[in-house]
């Protein structure tokens, strides 16, 4: 009992702190940040408000990471399918792959001061009510964002997903990759271990994080990179000791 409690407002503290930090980084990011260039405004508006969250999230809860397979990044910007099981990832990933575009619902874009600073990132903004146009606007913008050298990355499951499940990939990452010819980069973790979602006490200890060998695509079929992927990550997810 005390220790749950303990648990819970150790949880309320982080909130509190992630709710202060978005705001207050938010305006002034929302002030200041259109002004900078596009890779140093990534780096002043994502790289420091993330730190700072997974920072405080460290101090408060006890989480902390470790990332196996940083040498399989290579330098030239990439597709990358994650694993989504909790809002950790969300912010994690952020700073794993800088500068990166985001494939986010259009509506996320309005709310306020996190919407409106992420506006000045340039994410790839879709309309979920719409799958084909979102397709033609992931792959068009995917493969400009590319040819910048900006990362773009993606939830293939298309959501996040309860512990221990998986879902079949989605196509749209591997429409892009085809498209681009640019390789795949699949990400697990078992971050719903330590960041249940509907949960508010968060589980003390280190987050595992693999990051895979490139999947190559040229060549390959949307379908076939796919299947590749979900390989990649079930393998993933079975050394994590999900499978």
């Amino acid at each position: 009992m005390m220790a749950q409690l303990l648990a819970n407002l150790r949880a309320l503290a982080f909130y509190m702190g992630y709710v202060v930090a978005t705001v207050v980084w938010g305006a002034l990011s929302v002030l200041v940040a259109w002004a900078f260039p596009y890779r140093f405004r990534f780096y002043f508006v994502i790289g420091v408000w993330t730190r700072m969250v997974l920072l405080w999230l460290r101090v408060c809860c006890g989480i902390r990471v470790q990332v196996d397979g940083r040498e399989n990044i290579p330098q030239e910007a990439c597709v990358v399918f994650v694993k989504h099981e909790s809002t950790w990832e969300t912010l994690f990933i952020q700073s794993l792959f800088a500068p990166q575009a985001t494939l986010v619902k259009k509506e996320l874009l309005h709310i306020p001061f996190f919407g409106w600073a992420f506006r000045l990132l340039r994410p790839i903004a879709i309309d979920r009510d719409d799958p084909r146009g979102a397709l033609r606007t992931l792959i068009n913008e995917g493969k400009l964002r590319l040819n910048e050298n900006i990362w773009v990355v993606l939830f293939p499951e298309g959501t996040r997903v309860s512990l221990g499940e998986s879902r079949g990939f989605q196509m749209g990452g591997a429409a892009l990759a085809e498209s681009s010819a640019r390789p795949v980069l699949v990400v697990a973790h078992n971050s719903g271990e330590f960041w249940p979602p509907h949960c508010l006490a968060k589980r003390p200890g280190t987050i595992k994080v693999i990051v895979s060998s490139p999947i190559l695509t040229l060549g390959k079929k949307r379908k076939e990179i796919n299947l590749l992927a979900e390989s990649v990550m079930a393998s993933a997810m079975a050394d994590l000791g999900r499978g």
